[in-house]
């Protein structure tokens, strides 16, 4: 029971990973909700690394679904413990730029708590 219920908040975050990077394609100034002060969204020389950013979520989370397809589930929750990084760094460079607790403790430092917790799930 716990396993299907990790695996389906994997789908969940990867899902999720999937809709903001493609969010951040198609509309980067949208992007700027990540936590950074300031940021120059709506310069257009600015706008292409915000892609950059949603590529760079586009991917992990489309793994995650082709971890589930064809991995353990193991495997799975390996993944999840070490991507778990990303997001307790992001929410360290968002803290540490000046940024919005909130956005710093709501946002990256909550996907990086289920990260783990959905992994350790699977490893059970």
């Amino acid at each position: 029971m716990l396993a299907t219920i990790a695996t389906v908040v994997a789908g969940l975050l990867g899902a999720g990973l999937v809709l903001m990077g493609a969010s951040a394609l198609i509309r980067p100034q949208g992007a700027a909700g990540f936590g950074i002060p300031d940021a120059p969204v709506d310069d257009p020389g600015f706008r292409p690394w915000l892609r950059v950013k949603g590529l760079r979520e586009i991917v992990p989370g489309a793994f995650v679904f082709v971890l589930m397809a064809a991995a353990t589930s193991s495997v799975l929750g390996w993944y999840l413990l070490v991507f778990a990084g990303i997001p307790a760094g992001d929410a360290l460079v968002v803290l540490r730029s000046g940024g919005p607790k909130a956005t710093a403790y709501g946002v990256h430092a909550a996907t990086s708590a289920v990260m783990p917790a959905t992994g350790v799930g699977l490893l059970v």
